[in-house]
């Protein structure tokens, strides 16, 4: 009480310093003439309140700083409320010997076996009836490709294998055209093959070997016979060259040209018999399964045992790269996760519990041993585990807080605007909701909604700091650390807490759930993998524990997205989403401005680009000036014909009335019913500051001064200029500031036509310097320095609004109002 009243005195005493420096004082308040009197106890109402309510905030925050650290420690230390002294690790002070006769499991010990097992089996494998299927299909589609080659280059052999061989026929019908024409030469022009073979000495071994056989077959027979024979095998080697020049984009097409050569090159017989056998092979290789990860070797050689080897080793040469090219990386072989989830599950479950015994009257401890698990086991099952609150924990806890909670006042008093009791309340909500989630063990930590919501709502440095202490502090109370949901997790909440306060669309952040689910399914499968003792055969089942991970950061995403309008609506925040719905013209109450007043809702516009291009220059919120230029004179609707602006010419209401006490207060109505509107239609605080703010307690100086006037002729007491200036408080942040500079500055620049940038810009610093030296501006963070910054923007804006256009000619504006007519 004695703080209180000491405040409060202070307070008053500097009301009256600030009157004084007005040249007022509290008698000279008091004589005023009758017609103030009614504004008088509505002004000294208001300091009221303010005296109480700065007051209330000079004690609110170690308040909250200890229901701060008291609930945080609650929780972050609640491992310590029935922790045991005597537990694994620590010295037994005395020998401790078993009461009665016991068996006991031991639970943990038990658990590890079990997740070890769970982790190590072996997965299994199902056959992909699908892949197999295709790649039947692919062998039977490659076949009949190579049967429709075949049937092309028809007939062959082109004479019977007995007179001329195979191999040799084959051959002919692939050698190179410089070859053929050596053939042909030499068998035409009626020369020996022997002396031929003479002066061909250099001659390729096939080449030569079908020279001499083509020269004994002209040797039995005749020669028409002989150009009949190289006229057939010219003709053959056409349609083959034909025929293996069509395989683009036939399933064939990857084979290489040696083996479709060897296809196309085997006789009836022998293809019927290699078509079985392709078949055949093939089925046996996907029935026996190719699991993933099979290296090319190991392939080749199941082809070459399944294959028949009666085949002729070209057949054999084109069967088994025919087979390969199929088979080659596919993998028929699949991972069952259900199956081998169930049989992990059963493998574990198969796991014996680990089971203690001891007899009434054994040892379980002497004193002076470190006691093991298994006595420990025994000790915490007879209840002599010294089971109680430790203190030192608590203690420990309850520093470790209080550091946080202060490291976390300094950054937000630093970074964030004032606070109220609503705020610090929500966000100790949200930093209670991490932890006790981790008592609950349910392995899925939130901290990607509270990083997307504390950005969201106090920025994204803010949220960094929140997330970063509440994973620290989480994980201390974690009994048992699992390394990979701690920075799967966390790594999810810095992702949220740093984009959430900059995306400025639902879409966005939709997408941005998406980010942070996938960014945290890949840390927490890359983190298990690393830290799994066989990694390299259980991906498969760690992969769906991974999925569920990233799906639960999504669904935390979600979750936030859903409750944040009701957060918004019972904490009165804004986002910055909030703050591009509220700048809407389809909004309600804009709407009502644009209809009832649309002279005030033109001037907003104005002041909108102004305030907005400024903000944007000095990297304030341009949101939140965008939403509080287009609402700070909603109060002017309750009496449209009392602002000039809206009077579209008609007569002057002010001088009608010609009593500038009544039109003060009407002038002044318009602050206080703006409050009222936008308390009915549930505008956020930060919007409702700007509707007193944007005015300050900047004097009304049209009225004073005819009210100054009328006083001085009929011959009454002195004017109080408090009477006749605005109710404030003055701006109280950067945003506020800055349109009150713009709201001043709107009329003078529209009323410029023709002035030059130089007689703006001057017109422009005179207005500031007014402003500044009426200490309008010492509470909103304005420095003297950004005033030229914040001038040279408005006249850059007043420009883009009144620049010049080109003066059309009288002849040309009637030669297009007859072409229109026409």
């Amino acid at each position: 009480m004695k703080t209180l009243q000491f405040l409060t005195q202070h307070l008053e005493k500097l009301r009256q310093q600030y009157q004084n420096s007005r040249g007022l004082s509290s008698k000279e308040g008091k004589t005023t003439a009758p017609k103030k009197s009614s504004t008088a106890p509505q002004s000294s109402n208001w300091l009221a309140k303010l005296h109480k309510s700065q007051s209330i905030r000079n004690i609110h925050p170690p308040v909250m700083w200890g229901l701060a650290v008291v609930s945080l420690t609650s929780v972050i230390g609640y491992r310590f409320y029935n922790q045991p002294q005597l537990s694994v690790g620590t010295v037994s002070p005395i020998r401790i010997i078993a009461p009665n006769n016991g068996t006991f499991e031991d639970v943990q010990t038990t658990e590890e076996k079990r997740k070890e097992v769970r982790t190590g089996i072996v997965p299994v494998l199902q056959r992909d009836i699908q892949l197999t299927t295709q790649l039947k299909l692919d062998l039977t589609e490659t076949i009949e490709e190579i049967e429709q080659l075949r049937q092309q280059t028809a007939p062959f052999p082109f004479i019977d294998p007995k007179i001329i061989p195979l191999s040799t026929q084959q051959y002919l019908r692939t050698a190179t055209e410089k070859d053929w024409q050596t053939i042909v030469t030499g068998l035409t022009t009626g020369g020996k093959a022997a002396s031929l073979s003479q002066k061909n000495q250099e001659l390729q071994p096939s080449l030569k070997t079908a020279i001499a056989q083509l020269d004994k077959y002209g040797q039995t027979t005749s020669t028409a016979t002989l150009k009949g024979l190289l006229e057939t095998i010219k003709q053959s080697r056409q349609r083959y060259v034909k025929a293996t020049s069509k395989t683009a984009g036939l399933k064939l097409s990857p084979l290489s040209p040696e083996l479709i050569g060897l296809s196309l090159n085997l006789d009836d017989q022998t293809w019927n018999k290699t078509q079985k056998t392709l078949i055949t092979t093939l089925q046996k290789i996907l029935t026996q399964g190719i699991p993933p990860g099979m290296p090319d070797y190991l392939l080749t050689d199941i082809i070459a045992i399944q294959l028949d080897s009666s085949l002729s080793p070209s057949a054999l040469q084109m069967a088994t790269g025919l087979l390969m090219k199929i088979v080659q990386n596919q993998h028929n072989l699949t991972v069952d996760k259900e199956e081998t989830k169930r049989r992990a599950e059963q493998a574990a479950q198969a796991v014996e519990p680990v089971i203690v015994e001891v007899k009434a009257g054994d040892v379980i401890v002497e004193a002076g041993e470190t006691i093991t698990q298994e006595e420990f086991v025994l000790l915490d099952s007879f209840q002599l585990s010294r089971r109680g609150i430790n203190w030192l924990g608590l203690g420990v806890s309850a520093i470790l807080v209080g550091g946080t909670v202060t490291g976390f006042c300094v950054i937000s008093n630093r970074l964030h605007r004032p606070m109220r009791r609503r705020d610090h309340l929500l966000l100790c909500l949200l930093s209670l909701s991490t932890p006790l989630l981790g008592i609950f063990n349910l392995g899925y930590t939130n901290l990607p909604a509270v990083g997307l919501l504390t950005s969201s709502f106090y920025g994204p440095t803010l949220a960094v700091t929140q997330v970063i202490f509440l994973s620290g502090l989480s994980t201390f109370a974690a009994a048992t650390i699992n390394w990979s949901y701690v920075l799967a997790g966390t790594a999810g909440g810095l992702l949220a807490a740093f984009m959430a306060g900059r995306l400025r669309s639902r879409d966005e952040l939709a997408r941005l759930g998406g980010a942070i689910g996938l960014l945290q399914g890949s840390l927490y499968f890359l983190g298990y993998l690393i830290a799994a003792p066989v990694a390299g055969t259980i991906w498969s089942a760690i992969l769906p524990g991974a999925i569920l991970y990233g799906l639960s950061g999504m669904a935390w995403s979600v979750m936030a997205l859903g409750i944040s309008p009701y957060l918004e609506r019972i904490f009165d925040l804004v986002t910055p989403i909030r703050l591009v719905e509220l700048a809407n013209p389809n909004c309600t109450l804009l709407k009502r401005l644009a209809m009832e007043t649309p002279g005030t809702f033109q001037h907003t516009l104005f002041v909108a680009c102004l305030a907005e291009a400024a903000a944007r220059e000095l990297h304030c919120n341009v949101e939140l000036v965008r939403a509080g230029t287009l609402y700070h004179d909603i109060g002017k609707m309750h009496d449209p014909l009392g602002f000039i602006e809206n009077q579209m010419g008609a007569p002057n209401k002010h001088d009608e009335m010609n009593d500038p006490w009544a039109s003060i207060e009407i002038i002044k109505k318009h602050v206080s019913e703006g409050l009222v509107m936008a308390n009915k239609y549930g505008l956020p605080r930060v919007i409702r500051d700007f509707i007193p703010e944007h005015q300050g307690t900047l004097l009304i100086s049209y009225f004073y001064y005819q009210a100054k006037q009328e006083a001085e002729r009929n011959g009454t007491g002195p004017i109080s200029e408090a009477d006749f200036r605005y109710v404030g408080p003055v701006p109280q942040s950067r945003e506020t500031g800055i349109l009150m500079l713009a709201d001043g500055c709107e009329a003078a620049l529209r009323s410029l036509k023709e002035a030059t940038p130089e007689t703006a810009l001057a017109m422009i610093h005179k207005i500031f310097k007014a402003r500044w030296r009426d200490d309008q501006l010492t509470d909103c963070g304005i420095k003297y320095e950004e005033l030229p910054i914040i001038a040279e923007v408005f006249v850059k804006v007043w420009q883009q609004f009144h620049h010049q256009r080109i003066v059309y000619p009288k002849g040309a504006l009637e030669h297009q109002s007859t072409s229109k007519s026409n």
